[in-house]
């Protein structure tokens, strides 16, 4: 559920109203169940919370009409493309809602969850793209030995890097770690 909140969302504000949500309504099932006003109040504090309230309630209407239990436990044993896909044609989630599900939870797949801000500072570095789907594509079939631990360290380094260096409009690539090996770092030096 919280990543379906989170999107364009400070953590701080997606967790608060995550919270909000399980105090007011219990489980999934209960925000299944709720008005959609009173969810869209319970996000008052995420972006687009018009949106999202309505698209949460759908989204898991949408897994327990298939899953009755709302056990999404079945997805860890699902080829890694089927339970993307699976997760994909619910409303609302793109690759990085379904990555970070994947990821994020007792699922523990091996996938990266690509946020804007370490889409950028990948991009930077010389990934050929910051479209987070692209990038959490790329980095992913790039470590298939890596674990589902590697990947959360991962996200959590890089979206740490792109927050607070590798800046959206102004990077301080002087002061980055990566900067030797990052091709706008270069570039920035030799301009």
């Amino acid at each position: 559920m919280k990543s379906l909140i989170s999107s364009r969302t400070r953590d701080e504000d997606s967790i608060a109203a995550y919270r909000t949500l399980r105090e007011c309504f219990g489980n999934a099932r209960g925000i299944a169940a709720a008005d959609p006003a009173a969810v869209e109040q319970a996000l008052a504090r995420v972006t687009f919370a018009d949106v999202k309230a309505p698209r949460l309630i759908e989204a898991l209407q949408a897994i327990a009409a298939e899953r009755p239990d709302m056990d999404l436990s079945f997805l860890r044993d699902l080829p890694l493309p089927h339970a993307l896909a699976w997760l994909e044609r619910l409303p609302g989630v793109g690759r990085k809602t379904a990555a970070a599900v994947l990821n994020f939870t007792a699922l523990d797949r091996p996938i990266l969850a690509a946020d804007t801000h370490t889409a950028r500072a990948l991009g930077r570095l010389g990934l050929g793209t910051t479209d987070a789907t692209r990038v959490s594509e790329r980095v992913t079939a790039a470590m298939p030995d890596w674990t589902g631990a590697d990947f959360r360290i991962f996200h959590v380094q890089t979206k740490r890097l792109g927050k607070t260096i590798c800046h959206h409009r102004a990077p301080e690539c002087r002061i980055c770690p990566l900067a030797t090996d990052c091709d706008h770092a270069r570039l920035a030096t030799t301009a």
